[in-house]
């Protein structure tokens, strides 16, 4: 019995002595596979820091090689060579460059963009040049990219922000109702047709008050738009500011000056506001003549918008713009126009063409070197 003990014993001790031998094998196997895996993952991480130390070198070489070119990268331009020439050709041949300087000079600051390193913007020149043709042309997007060698998205762009510049900057300084010594020069020019103590007209286009001064131009002294064409012109009027100010003031538009405007039949009567007499088969020889010279008074607010339309063809055609736009559209022709009359410039005789009649500009007229000088430039006399 106790030699079975024994081996039974020994045999156990046998079987711990395997299993600890086998386990310690199981630790030293775990240990050398930690040691493979620190290892491989060492490697791996070095070969990543290499790979970008790689990668910022080869960015580094070519930012360093982009930088020391002085082209300008065609991957990020389309070169267009004729639309460069045509505006080289434009800036030399104005007919009357010094009221488009002038109006540069007034929103150079707002269409200035920084110069960096990845690409040169576009001159204020350029951009103010861009909406100006395309105020006062029937040109298209795509015409007026080929002309000025530009993108058809970037005459969008100089379209929105040229806009934007001209009504924050401008719209104050040029629309504005008369003053003491301007409300004088007012009063004479309506007292020289006819009509004393008036000191504007309005109209039913897009309601716009016009003053005629005494050398013979027209200006806009208020603007007001947005509505829809279809509106009837008192309604347009009573949601007016000018309309708002004037019953404000006990309907005295110009306080302690009994100064009035005129307006059509479609108007209603008001202290400030005088149309003519209704019903022309009953009116005496005293109401004929006081119709007939309040009329020929307000042929100057006739003559405005023909002369406004017709420097800029934009408001005699139909405009693919977006709609918010659009008023900001009119009231930045209505301070050009103002603009172009109080810096006296010549207004043409065939800009009255309709701009439906007005055909496109020809590319390889324009392209071309001028000949005789301001032939490629006939647009720009309107500014």
């Amino acid at each position: 019995m106790a030699g079975e003990e024994l081996e039974f014993l020994s045999l156990i001790g046998l079987m711990l002595s395997v299993i600890l031998r086998t386990r310690k094998r199981i630790r030293d196997l775990d240990d050398e596979a930690q040691l493979v895996i620190k290892e491989s993952r060492k490697r791996c991480e070095a070969l990543r820091r290499a790979s970008r130390r790689r990668y910022r070198r080869r960015r580094a070489a070519m930012v360093r090689r982009m930088l020391q070119e002085t082209a300008i990268r065609r991957i990020w331009k389309h070169s267009r060579p004729s639309g460069e020439v045509f505006w080289s050709n434009a800036l030399k041949n104005f007919g009357d460059e010094e009221t488009f300087n002038y109006l540069l000079s007034l929103v150079r600051p707002v269409l200035t963009r920084k110069t960096t390193n990845w690409r040169r913007p576009y001159e204020p020149s350029l951009r103010l040049a861009v909406v100006i043709w395309w105020y006062a042309t029937p040109s298209e997007y795509r015409t007026i990219s080929c002309l000025f060698g530009v993108g058809m998205s970037t005459v969008c762009v100089f379209l929105r922000e040229v806009t934007s510049a001209l009504k924050d900057r401008l719209l104050e300084c040029f629309i504005s109702l008369p003053k003491l010594d301007q409300l004088q020069v007012t009063m004479d020019g309506f007292a020289a047709r006819g009509y004393p103590m008036c000191g504007g007209a309005i109209d039913e286009q897009i309601y716009i008050l016009c003053v005629p001064l005494l050398f013979g131009a027209v200006i806009f002294t208020d603007v007001y738009v947005g509505w829809p064409g279809r509106t009837h012109d008192a309604r347009v009027l009573s949601n007016s500011t000018i309309f708002i100010k004037a019953e404000q003031q006990d309907g005295y538009l110009f306080p302690q000056v009994p100064v009035h405007l005129i307006g059509d039949a479609a108007y209603p009567l008001k202290k400030w506001l005088m149309k003519g007499f209704t019903q022309h088969h009953r009116l005496t020889p005293e109401q004929s003549t006081f119709n007939y010279r309040l009329s020929s008074a307000r042929m100057v607010v006739e003559n405005a918008f023909g002369r406004l339309k017709g420097r800029w063809k934009c408001l005699a055609k139909r405009c693919d713009v977006d709609i918010h736009i659009m008023p900001d559209i009119v009231i930045a022709c209505c301070i050009l126009h103002n603009v172009c009359e109080i810096n006296k410039d010549n207004y043409l005789a065939e800009w009255n063409t309709d701009a439906t009649e007005l055909p496109e500009p020809n590319a390889e007229a324009v392209y071309a070197p001028p000949v005789g000088g301001r032939q490629s430039c006939q647009y720009f006399n309107c500014i």
